[in-house]
């Protein structure tokens, strides 16, 4: 109890990690709410009103077919939400759990596992995404393999990183003198001890998953009609932008403030965890 008393004191003297807590709790009830405040069907034409501006009737306007934009976006955030989610999920676990093996082995297999990932990080990271997106074929999930791929390498320097600092400490030492294996060794006392940087950089790539999502989503490798994805509608949108603005404009006002949400929030948990930054 004290130590969530402790974490929403430190949350509370950042406004701006508020507002990112707030976002983040707001798009993610929106998502799991999305059946009950979406207005329409978000898949439902209706030619007689389409690109009606935003009114009384149609929040955010419609799309060139007469699709609800509000519904269409609330129901975006499940498919865009939940893609950066995974992504996440994905080059975390496996570039955690890679990383902290590296640094506990060290030797010939240290070397292999960094040299790989040294690769890895030589390409640009959305130019290497779109490359393996366009030979996996346009899909949401074709999508987010390539993204969580690209971003592994960074969960693994980071857990190698944690993993070379614990592997020194007397209570590591007692069990590798114990002849503990390196299984038990990495779950018992590396990851435990080095979450926090993780998690504080896997809220910030949320947002950023997110964002190459949608971008994948914008040039065609991403989600397909009529799945509603925020960057497959500003893709849509962008033909009526200067007659209709409110048809790219709303989808991409969700990423913005999304995205924004995650880096917010990313930022106060790194002042919370980090005892550097814990006595200012």
């Amino acid at each position: 109890m004290n130590d969530w008393r402790y974490t929403w004191y430190r949350l509370s003297r950042s406004p701006l990690t508020v507002v990112g807590l707030g976002v983040v709790i707001a798009v993610l009830l929106t998502m799991i709410l999305a059946p009950l405040l979406a207005p329409y069907d978000p898949d439902r034409l209706s030619l007689a009103v389409r690109l009606a501006p935003p009114g009384w009737h149609h929040w955010f306007g419609t799309d060139e077919v007469g699709r609800d934009l509000l519904s269409r976006v609330i129901w975006g955030s499940r498919a865009s939400v939940v893609a950066g989610i995974v992504t996440v999920a994905i080059s975390m676990s496996i570039g955690t759990l890679i990383g902290a093996f590296s640094g506990l082995s060290s030797g010939w297999i240290d070397t292999a596992i960094m040299r790989i990932m040294d690769v890895l990080l030589a390409f640009p990271s959305f130019i290497l995404a779109m490359a393996l997106a366009a030979a996996l074929g346009p899909s949401l999930i074709n999508a987010i393999v390539p993204i969580a791929i690209v971003r592994t390498p960074f969960y693994v320097r980071l857990a190698r990183g944690q993993a070379l600092t614990l592997r020194d400490r007397a209570y590591v030492r007692a069990a590798v003198s114990f002849g503990s294996s390196p299984w038990h060794i990495v779950w018992r006392h590396i990851l435990p001890n080095s979450m926090a940087p993780i998690v504080v950089q896997a809220t910030l790539d949320i947002g950023l998953a997110i964002l190459t999502v949608s971008a994948l989503s914008f040039i065609g490798l991403g989600a397909q009609q009529p799945t509603a994805e925020w960057g497959a509608m500003v893709a849509n949108g962008r033909a009526y932008f200067l007659d209709q603005w409110w048809y790219p404009t709303f989808p991409g006002l969700a990423i913005l403030v999304t995205a924004m949400g995650y880096n917010l929030l990313g930022d106060g948990l790194r002042e919370i965890l980090d005892p550097r930054l814990r006595g200012r």
